[in-house]
């Protein structure tokens, strides 16, 4: 039984981080223009990785109901820590953009 809600937990997690996916590039693109448009994708990938439960959940409200200024902040906030800007450092490097 508990595997059972192991799993359903997991996916609910995955469906959730997969609509936040959407909100967190829809973000960057609208709000962060500096970011390079090809460093979107993995730029989110490090958003979304470091990310807590709470702000997961803060961007799947917003692909239900809108981008707002608490998304903003949620995602400027996760990108000040230090292991996303590891990670967006390594993307950059990986793909030629210093």
């Amino acid at each position: 039984m508990l595997t059972g809600c192991v799993e359903v937990q997991q996916a609910v997690d995955n469906t959730a981080r997969q609509g936040a996916k959407g909100v967190v590039a829809e973000t960057l693109a609208t709000r962060f223009p500096q970011v390079p448009k090809e460093l979107i994708t993995p730029f989110t990938d490090c958003i979304i990785d470091n990310s807590t439960a709470v702000e997961i959940r803060e961007y799947a409200r917003a692909a239900v109901i809108g981008v707002e200024e608490t998304t903003v902040t949620t995602v400027r906030n996760v990108l000040s820590r230090s292991e996303t800007v590891q990670c967006l450092q390594t993307n950059a490097l990986q793909s030629g953009i210093t």
